[in-house]
């Protein structure tokens, strides 16, 4: 199996261990960048307790 690619930290080739990364290292960046927050997905912010908005027509089973 050939890696395609880069990785998404550093650029180098992945390694078919670590894929999409080249090394643990890069896999911990970038774990460490969605723990602290560095990557959003966007959206509208919510009070926690909040319930998410309900689709039309969708109806509670």
């Amino acid at each position: 199996m050939k890696a395609k690619g880069r990785c998404p930290i550093c650029g180098r080739p992945p390694q078919p261990a670590q894929l999409p990364f080249c090394s643990r290292r890069c896999a911990n960046e970038d774990l460490g960048r969605w723990l602290t927050g560095a990557y959003r997905i966007a959206g509208e912010e919510r009070a926690p307790g909040d319930a998410p908005p309900v689709e039309p027509g969708i109806e509670d089973e």
